[in-house]
């Protein structure tokens, strides 16, 4: 036996045969007075701005605040005013020029501005961070306090791909400064429907 198929089998022998649950979090939770306002504000701060939409839809919000794009592609069956489909390519690669995906959240967090993005009707999750802009809708009642509620919302049954996103694309490893779309979406907008 060679020390590769040694090794190998000595991994096999102690795999755990039994799954481990996770601990229980038995902690009482923030809770916010006003979770848009808290949530307005963490978005904000991390480069972001959310919008409560009221008596308009998807479509006519893009008409009015993302003028002369000319690559706008959709993942949410809610906006209907898509130049391009994204699922067609078979790769990622022609999706490089999208100036602006609306992209659908599962909630989002006030904590942290963050939502929960897990689209199993997008084939190339690289969209989330080829395009330029991102509009990102959620459901108004969908909006948690903290990431402990998200955590206990997160489900990987029907689809084994999900993320947060908090803004746009930034870091701050040049110079300690916040650089904005240093290497995804220059903009991201999280629509509350």
């Amino acid at each position: 036996m060679s020390s590769r198929e040694e090794i190998l089998n000595n991994i096999k022998k102690n795999i755990p045969s039994t799954s481990i649950e996770l601990p229980q979090t038995n902690i009482a939770h923030t809770r916010y007075e006003n979770k848009n306002e808290k949530f307005t504000t963490s978005l904000a701060s991390v480069g972001g701005n959310a919008v409560w939409l009221e008596n308009e839809s998807i479509d006519e919000f893009v008409v009015k605040n993302y003028k002369d794009l000319e690559v706008v592609v959709s993942t949410c069956k809610e906006f209907t005013s898509q130049t391009k489909d994204a699922n067609k390519p078979n790769t990622p690669h022609p999706l490089e020029n999208v100036d602006l995906a609306v992209i659908k959240a599962e909630f989002a967090v006030a904590e942290n501005g963050a939502v929960w993005v897990k689209n199993p009707d997008n084939r190339h999750r690289a969209l989330y961070f080829l395009a330029k802009q991102l509009l990102i809708v959620v459901k108004k009642e969908n909006l948690v306090d903290t990431m402990h509620e998200a955590y206990e919302r997160i489900d990987f049954e029907k689809s084994g791909y999900g993320t947060f996103i908090s803004g746009p694309s930034k870091t701050a490893d040049i110079e300690q400064s916040l650089v904005i779309g240093a290497h995804g979406p220059t903009a991201a907008c999280v629509l509350f429907v």
